[in-house]
């Protein structure tokens, strides 16, 4: 876990912090509900966080790093459980109230101090090199569209149809698990327009209008979602002219992808003169974010984000956890962009949404 002392507020946010940011969308409880008695939103989400123990219970045993994996996997799960259970008895345990932040970092602290690092690596590399052959087709397919705002509605579409890979969802860990994922097909086959928040239309007019000069991406995660939903839509923005950050996890968290991953991935993806099917990546930033979770309170992020953040005119928060769970109503001093794909039921009934909907929430600053 990262020390106080290292991080930093992203200077995007409006300041003072503590009245103008909580990195928290859905409100677990109000300050009338009683301290000690867990709310039906609380019961609800610590439910949710429950049901997925049986999933990363699975991926920690098959964990060939750690000695005596099944042993330990169980630990966990017995420990996790636990800990939730203490939750709904008394809300103010384990440093409650909770929130999601909060019971993703005891799920974290759990699985490390048992010695589990990276229990969805093995998943995450695989994922990865299926992605990595598709990235030519998937570019090629989105640099075929002559329109510049149908080619940002594709490559938007192409975010919603990455992010689909996400094994914090029991019911997506479970369906991939089966049969896998079709990027091309879940491209296909978004809910229809208009998805719950939907601001793609003023997103495009804005882009083709005057892009951006620097954005800032708060990625989510490995496979289909950086690789065939991120990484085309940056390259889109390289092409431009404009500069841009990808900010990632320093450590494993899920299915997430770290900055060194990114890394990786990227040496795989560029061609001998540094381009990315053509386009010069000499703008392209990564970043350690200096996040641990598979969420983010941009109130504590790495020194080195906070420093390329600093003339930013455009931050992106991608996924369900970053860009829907805990920064959906975040205010930035610069125009800011939260997408993502709903996939929790909690979080659909909350917006008024279907489940697999998708949120395009765009916020303009007039300068």
């Amino acid at each position: 876990m990262e020390s106080d002392s290292e991080m930093v507020a992203l200077p995007l946010l409006p300041t003072p912090i503590e009245s103008n940011y909580r990195a928290c969308t859905i409100p677990y409880r109000f300050p009338s509900d009683n301290p000690r008695k867990a709310t039906p939103t609380e019961i609800s989400w610590i439910d949710l966080f429950s049901n997925s123990i049986a999933s990363f219970k699975e991926r920690a045993e098959s964990d060939t790093t750690v000695p005596d994996a099944p042993v330990r996997a169980e630990k966990f799960a017995k420990r996790y459980a636990e800990i939730l259970e203490d939750l709904k008895k008394d809300p103010e345990s384990h440093g409650g109230p909770p929130d999601c932040i909060l019971l993703c970092r005891i799920r974290e602290l759990i699985l490390r101090e048992l010695g589990f690092r990276d229990i969805f690596k093995k998943v995450k590399d695989e994922e990865n090199a299926k992605a990595i052959s598709l990235f030519p087709e998937v570019v090629r397919l989105s640099d075929a569209i002559d329109d510049e705002g149908k080619r940002i509605e594709s490559l938007v579409r192409g975010i919603f149809a990455g992010n689909i890979f996400d094994l914090g969802s029991a019911q997506l860990a479970e369906v991939f698990s089966k049969d896998g994922m079709s990027f091309l097909a879940s491209c296909q086959n978004l809910v229809s327009r208009p998805w719950v928040i939907d601001d793609l239309d003023n997103f495009q007019a804005r882009w083709v209008k005057k892009p951006w000069k620097k954005a800032v991406i708060f990625v989510d995660n490995s496979g289909a979602d950086i690789i065939l939903g991120i990484l085309p839509f940056a390259r889109e923005m390289l092409r431009l002219g404009m500069q841009v950050v990808l900010a990632a996890n320093e450590l494993p968290s899920i299915n997430d992808v770290t900055y060194i991953e990114l890394a990786e991935i990227l040496s795989k993806l560029k061609d001998e003169n540094g381009q990315l099917m053509g386009v010069d990546t000499s703008n392209l930033l990564i970043a350690n974010s200096g996040n641990d979770l598979p969420v983010i309170d941009l109130g504590r992020v790495s020194q080195e984000v906070a420093y390329l953040s600093t003339d930013a005119d455009l931050v992106i928060l991608e996924g369900m956890g970053r860009g829907i769970e805990t920064n959906l109503y975040a205010q930035f001093k610069c125009d800011s962009l939260k997408i993502g794909m709903v996939k929790h039921p909690e979080v659909a009934q909350f917006l008024g949404g279907r489940l697999y909907d998708c949120v395009i929430k765009y916020n303009e600053v007039q300068s």
